[in-house]
């Protein structure tokens, strides 16, 4: 899981830049948006939109953005979006997984694909890297919310698989569809958590040096410049040295 903790932080870290925050947000509206559609406009009976508002929330995303994206839905506003999943390698093999949210399929396929050529990686069928992972909810708390016994008491109780702790905080990790059960639980017992969110988890990762990393973050980068893209992730393992070099 180090591979994938490592790439949150990197996220946490480009998410916090002010040059990225209006896409980022723009990203969050659409998910909200789209949410609010599919069922009830009510966060709080409808377990998808709750999840993107509190994804929205840990991002500093105002309130006034998140209601005007739940009112575009209510009233009737707003593209209708289809949500695609692709699959590919990027440098040294490493398997990336891109999730879109378009209204032109045609549009983003090529666009995914000519991204993945362009900085050294390949577009590949669905399926093709996704046994690599596997589907979860992560819920994170800060340091603050306990030690990582307590914490990790909490966890067990409120039905979760694992609970890393760190200096940083608390990463706990459940199964996909039990999300909104075990993060509602938890908060229950701990408070409001930062993070709750469906995740792609590696369960096979790859080593990356400097340089390897260096072309993914740059593939990254690009993929996440797209408005099409919601969301992308790789299964890389890289050493805190490296780390700290990108």
């Amino acid at each position: 899981m180090a591979g994938h903790s490592k790439w949150a932080n990197i996220q946490h870290r480009k998410g916090r830049q002010d040059k990225l925050r209006s896409k980022l947000f723009s990203k969050f509206s659409k998910e909200i948006t789209v949410a609010a559609k599919m069922g009830d406009p009510d966060p709080e009976k409808n377990p998808r939109l709750r999840l993107a508002v509190k994804e929205a929330k840990s991002q500093s995303m105002p309130k006034d953005n998140i209601d005007r994206a739940i009112k575009k839905a209510i009233g009737g506003e707003g593209d209708d979006y289809e949500e695609i999943r692709y699959e590919g390698y990027g440098p040294n093999g490493v398997a990336v997984i891109v999730e879109t949210m378009t209204d032109n399929r045609n549009r983003t396929a090529s666009t995914v694909r000519s991204t993945f050529t362009k900085n050294g990686g390949n577009l590949g069928e669905t399926g093709s890297v996704g046994f690599m992972f596997d589907r979860k909810g992560q819920i994170t708390y800060g340091a603050d919310a306990g030690d990582a016994d307590t914490v990790m008491e909490a966890a067990i109780e409120a039905g979760a698989e694992d609970c890393e702790s760190s200096e940083e905080g608390h990463v706990i990790i459940c199964e996909d569809t039990d999300l909104n059960e075990v993060s509602t639980a938890l908060e229950a017992a701990l408070g409001e958590s930062e993070s709750a969110k469906l995740i792609w988890q590696p369960n096979i990762s790859t080593e990356m040096d400097l340089e390897g990393m260096t072309k993914l973050m740059k593939l990254i980068d690009a993929l996440e410049d797209d408005d099409d893209i919601q969301r992308v992730t790789a299964n890389f393992e890289a050493s805190d040295e490296v780390m700290e070099q990108l």
